[in-house]
């Protein structure tokens, strides 16, 4: 434990890194009249970064496997994603180092490994059997593409098949390549003049291991005999294939095609089709064909001891069903059910009872992969309803626009929400359990609540529960319902300031003692809940309407300080009328017709029912002035045990009382200073004509429209107007600021060359008169109980308040007393004259008591709203003091106090009340911070920083040491910058993918316990036994025939494969799963042996280079000669 003297702060910070810049003598001096010794605890090795875990849906999804035996789902991605689910709370995330999408996955069923097929022409084996899975060996094909795989169940031998129409196969154990090759050209007719196409589908005769099915994408399918390496019998069709299925007896199978048909062929029958169905082809008479469907894309074909077999299948519709939803088609006997999806189908699987190839199916359930959904279908029920999916694929159900994550959470929140939560569920599901349900959990080792808190683009508010590395969804709250829907478009005068979305959350500030909630919206619009556990019917919603405009006249500010004129108090009934005296109020429409007075968005009028969670309080809209849409809000912050509700944007700052539905404070920015604003402002010079695009643009012609504005908040969108990388750069630039609702002026940017100096985002064209530097915004609020002037003695009442241009602004809060009283009497708002500056925009702003522990913001318990309070009741409410817990309660009114202020660029702690800079840190120089907390973490707290340049850092409170600077993640994207947020306990997240929540921590003790709370994928398990043969199958041979695999396709028989064909790369794999798996004696023994192991191979490597160079040597000539025998008759269409 280090203890750091104020007097000798520079002591500390001599051996950091250059980016700490040291506090200026003078400072220096005034700190060193302060006795006071804080105690840090924090050093550097608390720290150390690393991923946890991955929640939602896999983006992007592109395949499908199940494992039968061990029950474990996956599922590839285009981005070489791997997510495997087991039973819910067991899920995993891996990825392949290349990118490439996943086009296949096979598992070695039973046996704890998985192979992907990549774009790429990469296979990998995947080693399932330790917590964090990894490549055990992968092959690179050089000259062939890869189209399809099949690896039989209890088989070592993969086949690969190829664009060219070859088949490979690959050992899986040793992961090299077989010298049998099944060639296109021997496999067709040798009278066919064209080339067959891809492999489409392998699959070796369920009764016959030594016969392999091939189907080639132009419509011929083909009977392999392995051991005479000749083809059975050939199917030709002349309807594209697109996949085959074997009924289990081996004598039939079933093809999908192009045209919307099921082609059923009897195998011993090459010659036509036993029977062609088109299961969604209108009949036509006269015994016409039915009219041509789109692609049947897949089908399976799963057979019952009991009743008629099913077929399955995805696509095929009829040409004329536009607007039709894509199906999943379950035909049974005589009846066909029609299954509509809400999105296009990538794949599906049918789980069967067995994993023997051989044996009635009994299929139990359907797994559908969406392009944004995973879907199982009970096939056992009738109507075939759905599970309930009890993993948290949802995220992505409207995009995310913004997420909060708030560890060590009070301890009855997660059941108060649960329980509210409980009552939105759906009905309708199977009964059924969940039949994904292998794996086992991790062993709990945080034993504190964690909630995420996600806003979405259609309004609605989603609370997680986040605790010991797992996500559940408790309760869903839709914002939307205050506000009356426009039926169409031409109804929609006023929501112009969004094109769509207007409903769509960008602030949330929640405070969990109190359980107050209050969102900011991208219409202007804020609304305060409060969480009851009661049912009630709201006859009028309360609401308020603010105007809130930037305005600076030509006659200079009056000297000396002013405190800004109070509203008249006004009722929820009439808020228009709340309108503060500086900005004089005007009709609805002012005298040049321009729209005037008027909000976004329409409350509804009718009696609102709210059922129990959050109801709403208060709704508060920014109203037009004079023509201009009011500007999007860039801050909010709310406080129960004051009452108040405070939010900013590029115009000003707006105070409301909730309790008292009125406006307490209304004043542009300039006015926050008074007489001491230190920036040169230009006065505003008469407004321009409008643009015709709804308010919405940039300064630079309106050619970029903010991503962050909710078009859709995951879609990015570009310049159409100027392909220049540079002004592409630029502008990504500054869509990232804006992504952080802060309205950043050019002037504090000279690291950045932007040539369009639109970093001040106004959402109204006609702001391009104006100097940017004077739209300067409120960028973080801060409620606390401190000292705000250098002469108090005492701390009291405030709202902190952080600008754009690096400005903190103190307001003083002069609250009447409790209960009724504070009902009655108007709170007194007055500047408090004390000003701070930083470089950069503010961010954060956070206070520690005399000792360094942090001083939360006063806050008031929950109590239910609306249960009426007898008498002992309401002389408690009336004694009643707001909560602000501080680890020393003791502390004495004379102490003092820390402000940490964290900027855009640097962070500085500030000693109240004499306000001396204490301790400096510039956070950067080059880039810019998005994201800055105060944290705890192992009894302490820190400041916690992600930069737009990748790099996450902390530092030691309250004396800015370095502790942590890792490079993690650049910033590729809006959604990062706009969702990244730190915790306490070393916790953090942001969005990686527009469904996909990726959580980190920072905290050395979580990561040592990471592999403990991971969940197990593989779990031993009894593989079931195989289908008993039956005497009379065995006597004459109708059971099953198995084959020597081995025998063929060893190098004894088989010889060896082409080197230049395929490439082995060993994989990361075999260490880490000694690592992982093993310890102590065992452990030195498995690592042992393998260290043998790849000796051995490398020795073997080594002679088989000089038996393969021997070879080649002596059979040249050989192979020349058989070669010009073999290709001398053929003609050129054989080759």
């Amino acid at each position: 434990m280090r203890k750091f003297n104020i007097r000798k702060v520079l002591d500390g910070l001599t051996a950091v890194s250059s980016v700490a810049s040291a506090s200026s003598a003078a400072q220096q001096q005034q700190a060193g009249n302060r006795e006071t010794e804080i105690q840090e605890t924090l050093q550097s090795e608390h720290f150390q970064l690393c991923k946890t875990v991955r929640h939602g849906f896999p983006y992007q999804p592109s395949a499908l496997a199940f494992d039968p035996v061990q029950k474990i789902l996956a599922i590839g991605t285009q981005t070489g994603a791997l997510r495997l689910f087991g039973r819910p709370g067991v899920e995993c995330y891996c990825q392949h180092d290349s990118g490439a999408a996943v086009i296949q996955l096979q598992f070695l069923i039973n046996e704890g490994a998985l192979v992907s097929a990549l774009a790429d022409d990469t296979l990998h084996l995947w080693n399932l059997r330790q917590k964090r899975p990894a490549i055990l060996h992968s092959l690179k094909f050089n000259r062939e593409r890869i189209t399809f795989c099949h690896l039989p169940f209890q088989s070592k031998w993969l086949y690969v098949g190829t664009e060219r129409g070859n088949i490979h196969i690959v050992n899986v154990e040793s992961f090299t390549l077989s010298g049998y090759v099944i060639m296109w050209n021997k496999a067709i007719e040798l009278s066919s003049k064209s080339h067959p196409g891809p492999i489409v589908h392998i699959s070796d005769n369920p009764m016959d291991e030594g016969k392999l099915l091939i189907g080639f994408e132009s419509g011929t399918v083909v009977l392999w005999d392995l051991k005479s390496k000749k083809a059975d019998y050939r199917y030709t069709h002349d309807e594209a294939i697109h996949s085959v299925a074997w009924h289990h007896e081996g004598k039939q199978f079933i093809c999908s095609h192009s045209d919307g048909t099921l082609t059923i062929w009897n195998v011993k029958s090459p010659t036509k089709p036993f029977q062609t169905i088109t299961p969604h082809g209108k009949q036509l008479k006269d015994g016409k064909k039915p009219e041509p469907c789109k692609p049947i894309l897949k089908v399976e074909y799963k057979t019952t001891r009991a009743g008629e077999p099913f077929i399955i299948l995805s696509g095929g519709l009829s040409y004329d069903t536009v607007g039709r939803r894509p199906c999943l088609t379950v035909m049974h006997g005589k009846s066909t059910a029609v299954l509509e999806m809400d999105y296009s189908i990538v794949d599906f699987l049918t789980l069967c009872e067995t994993p023997y190839p051989n044996d009635f199916q009994e299929p139990y359930a359907v797994v559908v992969l969406l392009e944004k959904d995973l879907v199982l279908i009970d096939l056992a029920q009738n109507g075939y309803p759905i599970f309930e999916n009890p993993y948290p694929l949802t995220i992505h159900e409207s995009p995310v626009t913004c997420c909060e994550y708030f560890a060590d959470c009070p301890v009855d929140l997660i059941p108060a929400l649960y329980s509210v939560g409980a009552r939105q569920k759906r009905q309708g599901y199977s009964k059924k359990e969940w039949p994904i349900s292998g794996g086992n959990w991790g062993l709990i080792t945080q034993s504190y609540p964690e909630i995420i808190i996600t806003g979405h683009a259609d309004g609605s508010i989603k609370f997680w529960d986040a605790s010991a590395i797992t996500l559940q969804v408790l309760y869903k709250l839709k914002t939307a319902k205050v506000f009356e829907k426009s039926r169409n478009k031409d109804d929609r005068p006023n929501t112009d300031i969004v094109d769509e979305d207007p409903y769509a959350i960008q602030i949330i500030s929640w405070c969990p003692e109190s359980r107050m909630l209050c969102i900011a919206g991208v219409s202007a619009h804020v609304i305060i809940y409060r969480f009851s556990k009661q049912e009630v019917t709201t006859e009028v919603i309360p609401m308020l309407e603010v105007r809130l405009l930037y305005e600076i006249n030509d006659v200079e500010s009056p000297d000396g300080e002013q405190v800004p004129p109070l509203p008249t108090p006004g009722t929820g009934s009439n808020p228009q009328s709340i309108v503060p005296q500086s900005h004089p109020s005007t009709s609805s429409s002012s005298s040049d017709g321009l729209r005037d007075n008027v909000p976004c968005l329409k409350v509804k009028n009718s009696p609102l029912k709210q059922s129990p969670g959050y109801q709403t309080e208060l709704v508060i809209q920014l109203v037009w002035v004079s023509g201009e849409p009011p500007q999007q809000i860039t801050s909010l912050a709310v406080n129960s045990a004051y009452g108040l509700v405070v939010f900013g944007n590029c115009n000003g700052i707006a105070m409301v009382d909730y309790l008292q539905k009125t406006v307490l404070l209304n004043l542009g920015t300039v006015e926050l200073y008074g007489s001491n604003d230190p920036y040169r402002r230009e006065p505003r010079s008469p407004r321009k004509t409008r643009q015709p695009s709804g308010g919405l643009c940039d300064i630079n012609e309106g050619a970029v429209v903010p991503e962050d504005r909710c078009k859709s908040p995951t879609s990015g969108s570009g310049s159409p107007s100027n392909s220049d990388d540079d002004q592409k750069m630029n502008n990504f630039i500054e869509k990232a600021k804006m992504s952080r609702k802060l309205s950043l002026p050019t002037e504090l940017k000279p690291d950045l060359d932007v040539k369009d100096n639109s970093f001040s985002r106004s959402r109204s064209s006609s702001v391009t008169s104006i100097d940017k530097e004077t739209r300067e915004a409120i960028s973080a609020l801060h409620f606390c109980e401190t000292f705000t002037r250098k002469a108090d003695t005492s701390p009291s009442p405030s709202l902190w308040v952080g600008t754009t241009l690096g400005t903190v602004l103190v307001i003083v809060l002069n609250l009447p007393p409790g209960g009724e009283q504070r009902l009655l009497q108007p709170v007194i708002v007055s500047p408090s004259g004390t000003i701070l500056r930083l470089k950069g925009a503010i961010l954060r702003m956070a206070f520690l008591d005399t000792t360094g522990s942090l001083v939360p913001p006063a806050h008031e318990p929950w109590r239910e709203h609306n249960v009426p309070e007898d008498k002992d009741e309401k002389d408690k409410s009336k004694k009643r003091r707001p909560v602000s817990v501080s680890p020393s309660s003791s502390q004495e009114i004379s102490e003092n106090q820390y402000a940490v202020i964290c900027s855009e660029k640097q962070a500085k702690v500030i000693s109240l009340p004499s306000q001396n800079c204490i301790y400096k840190q510039n956070i950067t120089e080059t880039s810019f911070v998005l994201r800055g907390d105060i944290v705890s973490l192992s009894n302490s707290i820190c400041l916690a920083c992600f930069c737009a340049n990748g790099h996450i850092m902390t530092f030691s409170l309250p004396s800015l040491r370095p502790l942590l600077d890792v490079y993690y993640l650049p910033l590729t994207n809006m959604r990062i910058a706009r969702t990244f947020c730190f915790t306490n306990n070393g916790q953090a997240l942001y969005l990686v993918s527009p469904t996909e929540i990726q959580r980190l921590t920072y905290s050395q003790e979580t990561c040592e316990n990471l592999q403990e709370m991971l969940g197990e994928l593989f779990t031993p398990v009894e593989t079931p036994e195989a289908p008993n043969r039956g005497f009379f199958k065995g006597l004459f041979g109708g059971g099953a025939q198995s084959l020597d695999r081995e025998e063929l396709f060893g190098e004894s028989a088989s010889g060896k494969a082409s080197r230049s064909l395929a490439q082995h790369i060993p994989g990361p794999g075999g260490i880490e799963g000694v690592k992982g798996a093993a310890s102590g004696v065992v452990g030195e023994l498995a690592r042992a042996r393998l260290a043998l192991d790849e000796r051995g191979q490398k020795l073997g490597e080594l002679e088989e280079k000089t038996a393969a160079m021997l070879y080649s040597a002596d059979s040249f000539s050989k192979h020349a000669h058989e070669m010009m025998l073999k290709y001398k008759d053929k003609k050129w269409y054989q080759f």
